[in-house]
């Protein structure tokens, strides 16, 4: 797992916690109409995504208990038009997710 070194952990955890700022107390239908917090959101799910889609299958291997088709299916549908629900549910499930897992990964990088 050392491919995914201290560095990189903080850019995903920094990506996290500005989609969880961003979105706190919204409802889907508030924080789709939005137009600025919802580019911000795509733009750091982008972050995250780009990072773990990089990671080597051993290390994905190493890290179980990631959601690795969620986010492989978040990156393809926010490449399509109408990827609302993708990116949704990056907000509310893969992101929380993440940082819950990255945090306990990180204690033994």
């Amino acid at each position: 797992m050392s491919e995914l070194n201290a560095t990189l952990c903080s850019i995903i955890e920094e990506a996290g916690v500005n989609i969880l700022t961003l979105t706190e107390g919204l409802e889907e239908d508030e924080f789709l109409s939005s137009r600025l917090t919802r580019a911000e959101v795509e733009h750091q799910v982008d972050v995250m995504a780009g990072i773990l889609s990089e990671l080597s299958t051993r290390t994905r291997s190493a890290m179980v208990e990631l959601d690795w088709d969620g986010w492989a299916g978040v990156t393809r549908q926010l490449k399509l038009e109408g990827g609302d629900a993708a990116l949704w549910f990056a907000v509310r499930s893969l992101v929380p997710a993440t940082l819950m897992w990255l945090r306990v990964y990180r204690k033994n990088l």
